[in-house]
């Protein structure tokens, strides 16, 4: 019989999913982004472990799977991780871990906070390093205009206030 319609390699090792891509720069993280990723590791080692517990069912062999490589994603995001502190940073530039209140052309007031991109969250003003926002905030002070540039025009901003907590 050709070795073609043989299952030979049939053993755990080739249920391994491909890693998830890490990004090439750093894993700059504040001290709660970093707990947070610790969080997210204990929760999928306990659904793996409870996972494994259901011995021989072929159904948990997918989910078993993705558990393995979300683990090991999450360990590298630990290993890689760069911890922040924003009280040592200077209290009036706009850098990593830094909370920012800014006001737009129409008075509109909003505040962002620049976190890695593990906790980053647009939508509740938690922004990563790499987006054009916070590039167009990092370094700012106090007082200074930035611009940022959206997909639908750029945007003047005013830095009203710069915290770290």
């Amino acid at each position: 019989m050709s070795k073609a319609f043989t299952k030979e390699d049939d053993g755990p090792e080739n249920d391994r999913l491909a890693d998830l891509p890490q990004s090439a720069g750093p894993n700059y993280v504040t001290p709660a982004g970093l707990a947070a990723l610790h969080d997210r590791l204990a929760e999928r080692r306990a659904e793996l472990a409870a996972l494994r517990a259901r011995g021989d069912d072929l159904g948990a062999r997918f989910p078993i799977s993705v558990a393995e490589r979300d683990i090991r994603f999450l360990e590298e995001r630990i290993n890689r991780a760069l911890p922040v502190d924003g009280s040592e940073l200077a209290p009036d530039t706009v850098a990593f871990g830094a909370e920012i209140e800014v006001e737009d052309d129409a008075g509109r007031r909003r505040a962002y906070r620049i976190v890695g991109e593990d906790e980053a969250d647009p939508s509740r003003g938690l922004i990563a390093p790499a987006s054009p926002l916070a590039a167009a905030l990092l370094g700012a002070k106090v007082g200074d205009l930035v611009e940022w540039p959206k997909p639908s025009g750029p945007v003047d901003l005013r830095i009203v206030a710069v915290s770290f907590s």
